[in-house]
């Protein structure tokens, strides 16, 4: 943290998504109710999968885990964001900026690679459906897990070590609602040429790795769908992975607009709204697919149910 503090801006302002009173309003009150859906839905998907012994698989061991990254990184952004929103003093701390930067990096990251992980699942549980207990064994899906989250820490690192090179002697207008590293990074007034090209390095790979992973699972996965003689048994074979599939391309569609492309088409309105989409959106969304398109989920939640029923009867 010793560069940090050599710098002479002792926070940052961020400007947020609005000027006027009116439309902040109706943003907090609109965010407001997405997290407290995302929280619910996140928090109640964990529940659900720790409660019922049916939902104890390798699928539904890593969905616990997406349900607990779309629930920590949207509460890295949202409670902040909701707070400038309603108030007029938009300041965020040095060290909260970056430790807001670090986590986000960290965790979505990650996220990246569990849904490369969750893609390997399902290409096993269709492509070889008898092996899959042996192949996605216990350790497999630890390993799986540790991996994701290791890599994740290893892009958050790069991320902070690229950022503690640099020198903030200029303005403090972040023009963002929250500590993005681009916006962050056109604040510099040190030269950002060699760390752009390093945190581009990382984040690409990153995005490519997974798709790479991803893209090669549902090739062999619709290849042998295409094999099956039977309407029924494609039409079952596909709904074991269509939830993932969307969940996907929602998530890498929007990380693509917002970061895979060149400057020159960089718009702070479209970028914002993309942003908002990834970090206060999707975390909610999540949830509804894997819930709403799965009957094991909704059985599950009607068993639960009905033990807590039986319970309260013989109370």
């Amino acid at each position: 943290m010793g560069r940090w503090n050599s710098t002479n801006v002792p926070d940052f302002i961020l400007m947020g998504l609005a000027d006027s009173e009116e439309t902040q309003l109706v943003l907090f009150l609109l965010f407001l109710l997405i997290y407290l859906v995302t929280v619910l839905g996140n928090a109640g998907m964990i529940l659900i999968i720790r409660l019922d012994p049916h939902l104890h698989t390798p699928m539904y061991f890593f969905l616990t885990h997406l349900s607990f990254l779309d629930l920590s990184y949207s509460s890295v952004i949202t409670p902040k964001t909701l707070q400038n929103l309603l108030t007029s003093s938009k300041n965020i701390s040095f060290l909260g900026c970056f430790t807001q930067m670090y986590f986000l990096v960290l965790l979505v990251a990650t996220e990246c690679f569990l849904l490369s992980s969750m893609a390997y699942d399902r290409y096993v549980a269709i492509c070889k459906p008898l092996l899959y207990p042996v192949i996605m064994s216990t350790r497999l899906c630890c390993a799986l897990i540790t991996g994701s989250y290791m890599f994740g820490f290893m892009d958050s690192i790069v991320n902070a070590a690229c950022m503690r090179s640099l020198r903030f002697c200029n303005s403090n207008v972040i023009h963002h609602f929250f500590c993005d590293t681009s916006p962050v990074l056109a604040l510099s007034c040190s030269d950002t040429y060699d760390v752009e090209i390093t945190i581009f390095i990382f984040a690409g790979s990153t995005l490519v790795q997974s798709l790479i992973t991803i893209s090669g699972s549902y090739v062999s996965i619709l290849s042998t769908i295409l094999k099956i003689n039977s309407t029924a048994g494609k039409r079952k074979a596909f709904s074991t992975c269509a939830s993932h599939l969307l969940g996907v391309t929602i998530f890498y569609g929007t990380m693509i607009f917002t970061y895979l492309k060149p400057k020159e088409s960089y718009s702070l309105g479209k970028d914002q709204v993309a942003c908002v989409f990834y970090t206060i959106v999707i975390p909610m969304l999540n949830p509804l697919i894997y819930s709403l398109r799965n009957k094991e989920v909704k059985n599950a939640i009607f068993r639960i149910m009905q033990k807590r029923g039986e319970f309260r009867q013989l109370k």
